[in-house]
């Protein structure tokens, strides 16, 4: 008997379909062990060396697996193809008690039948760089977390935790929210022509006066965007430039794990996490009826944008057949990795049969499993199809000293657009020509405001942590639904991440006390050390001792200098404590600002404090309705009614919520300084 292990029992389902009956494919269930939970697990004194233990959780599969290896007469370890899978392979390795340089490590970059029997016919070693990178990340985060955490718990409160990577990522969404908090909005106008040309009606943007170019804020208030309005009122509109240009749109490359999640959260909502679980179920295999299961992507957690010469082949083929010949691009398009630490051994995430279209498997599929299919399906074979033009037109129009612009786009060929529907707006103008007269149906003043930076979506948030080489493919996901979980950020009513206040409280002390912690180049620096680590150009223990010692002797120092009143100030309130008389103070918790006694530990009363919501800002194009419904009044409880956005628009509803629950329809007005040409 050949024994086969991998971590996931999907995946072995889908390779069990490949093989003979002689092999018998076990799953280890992920990881089959872990530092300890109840002590550190570390020996510092030691080189760091980790004290290892099987889980409560894996003890049954380990018992089995030892079983089952006793009768086999050959064993491959065929976890995943990272870091992790590595690891796992390793324990695997250890518990197994399998020789060191045995020949049974095989790795595949997708679940297919070619896939897994190539990779059978050539095993390999164990790849120790990998399995050392991957136990000093685990060292590096146990160490933090483990003497950092109680830190929390003394100075701040209870449960707290923190983490090397994870305390990175808040400070970038509390920096974010307190740009939001300082933004003060500016104000601008514009100035718009509505035109005709035979019988045509478009609209032009007022760009120069008096021979200067029209900066953003150069029309700064109402009176002088009126003024020049005024002055234009009468003239005559010439077309006095016309410039054509084609352009040639290119495809965008296949994803990664960071642009997967990016544009899966953009597109299709789904969050980081989200992306990932559906991406783990569409690599290890969905069941395709009479086909069985199949792994339908490769291998989703990478970096790289390589792909093989193989599936570019099969998808210029498909582009070919289902869209014609003139949708191919002209040569196989290979796309350069910005990112030098990219594995570039790994592949793109693509289709495993790129023949295998959305609409064939589509019934097998639940809806958002076919949705993240269909992404990556066209994704990926739009990078092989031709690049779409684009005709751009601009029309420069002069009235007296005033130069207005027009501007108009049409596809003339779609190419990859026909695989991939980015969004590419058409406008389309009249057929204008050179000095040609114009029609002025009305000029219009539109008052604008500048717009604080938006709170982190998922996609933004991973973007960033990308670009500052913060986190790897593997860890986006997890770092957002770890400090979700630990109630450091909050989801807003956009899904949007906001810092709740014990986030907020955390970050500051950690920026304040523990910069080295939350810096984002020296967190980059150690994601750079782990990647020399996996190379073998480093020993993992050099690397964790240069963080630790360091970090070790300023959190004593700081454990000496810091009292719980120097991070945690309480604000004194005029509220009384109805069970002893003395004055309350608001304290923040875990959960958020709370009253509390100041008379504790001889009183323990505590009250909850619910802080008012802010409300969300309109978006601009319903700011006028504010002014307009500015005085309005709840008709039932009297309150003030306010507007908000709801599936349908905007809708006016009592500010006494949850009180009083009474909305009302916002009757269809005319924006101001506008006109309907219908």
């Amino acid at each position: 008997m050949r024994l086969i292990i991998v971590e996931s029992p999907t995946k072995a389902k889908t390779i069990s379909h490949f093989l003979t009956k002689t092999d018998t494919v076990e799953s280890s269930f992920g990881h089959v062990r872990d530092l300890p939970t109840k002590k550190l697990g570390v020996d510092i004194e030691n080189n760091f060396e980790p004290e290892y233990e099987v889980p409560a959780k894996a003890k049954k599969v380990v018992a089995k697996l030892k079983t089952l290896a006793k009768k086999a007469d050959e064993i491959i370890l065929a976890t995943d193809e990272d870091r992790e899978g590595e690891a796992i392979a390793w324990h695997l390795q250890q518990l197994l008690k399998l020789p060191a340089n045995q020949k049974n490590r095989i790795v595949f970059h997708e679940i297919t039948e070619s896939a897994i029997k190539n990779a059978l016919k050539a095993p390999r070693e164990l790849d120790y760089n990998l399995i050392n990178a991957q136990q000093a990340r685990r060292i590096l985060d146990r160490l933090v977390g483990y003497e950092l955490s109680p830190f929390l718990w003394k100075k701040v409160a209870k449960n707290l935790s923190a983490g090397r990577v994870q305390s990175v990522a808040v400070r970038l969404i509390v920096e974010r929210e307190r740009e939001i908090e300082k933004f003060i909005k500016q104000e601008y106008w514009t100035i718009t022509a509505h035109l005709q040309a035979h019988e045509e009606k478009f609209t032009a943007q007022l760009v120069k006066w008096q021979g200067k170019t029209l900066e953003k804020f150069a029309l700064a208030d109402q009176q002088k965007a009126e003024e020049i309005k005024e002055k234009l009122t009468g003239e005559e509109f010439v077309i006095d430039k016309i410039t054509k240009e084609k352009i040639l749109k290119m495809p965008p490359p296949p994803f990664t794990t960071s642009t997967l999640q990016q544009v899966a959260n953009r597109w299709l909502g789904f969050s980081a996490r989200q992306t990932m679980v559906l991406a783990q179920q569409l690599y290890e295999g969905i069941n395709l009826g009479s086909e069985g299961q199949v792994g339908l992507i490769t291998y989703m957690r990478t970096d790289a944008l390589d792909l093989s010469s193989e599936f570019i082949h099969q998808a210029r083929k498909v582009i070919q057949d289902n869209f014609g010949p003139q949708f191919i691009a002209k040569t196989p398009r290979k796309f350069i990795n910005k990112n030098k630490r990219a594995q570039e051994a790994h592949e793109a995430i693509r289709p495993t049969n790129p023949q295998r279209t959305p609409e064939s498997i589509k019934q097998y599929l639940d809806p958002r499993q076919f949705r993240l299919y269909e992404l990556i399906w066209q994704r990926a074979l739009a990078s092989q199809a031709a690049e779409a033009q684009i005709n751009h037109l601009s029309i420069d129009i002069k009235a007296n000293s005033a130069i207005f612009l027009a501007t108009g786009q049409t596809i003339t060929f779609p190419g990859y657009l026909s695989i991939y529907p980015e969004q590419t707006q058409e406008k389309n103008l009249p057929h204008l020509t050179d000095k040609e007269h114009l029609k002025l149906l009305e000029l219009t003043t539109d008052q604008h405001f500048t717009q604080p930076p938006a709170r982190y979506s998922d996609a933004g948030l991973v973007k960033q942590l990308e670009k500052y080489g913060i986190g790897r493919p593997s860890t986006y996901a997890p770092i957002i639904a770890t400090i979700e979980k630990r109630g450091y950020v909050a989801r807003d009513n956009y899904k949007r991440l906001a810092p709740t206040a014990i986030g907020k409280i955390v970050n500051d002390l950690l920026v304040k006390h523990f910069p080295e912690i939350v810096d984002y180049q020296f967190t980059a620096n150690i994601e750079n050390n782990l990647d020399d680590i996996a190379r073998g150009e480093v020993a993992w223990p050099k690397v964790i001792a240069d963080f630790y010692w360091p970090f070790h002797q300023h959190l004593e120092e700081k454990n000496q200098e810091l009292s719980k009143k120097d991070i945690m100030p309480e604000t004194p309130t005029n509220e009384t404590c109805d069970k002893c008389g003395a004055k309350m103070v608001i304290k923040i918790g875990r959960y958020g600002p709370f009253l509390a006694c100041s008379a504790f530990p001889k009183c323990r009363n505590i009250k909850s404090l619910k802080s008012p919501s802010t409300p969300k800002p309109l978006p601009e194009k319903y700011q006028y309705l504010a002014k307009e419904y500015a005085n309005e009044t709840c008709d039932k409880c009297g309150a003030k009614m306010v507007i908000k956005i709801g599936r349908y628009g905007p809708f006016l509803a009592c500010s006494a919520f949850p009180k009083c629950r009474n909305i009302k329809k916002i009757q269809k007005t005319t924006k101001p300084n506008s006109t309907n040409f219908s």
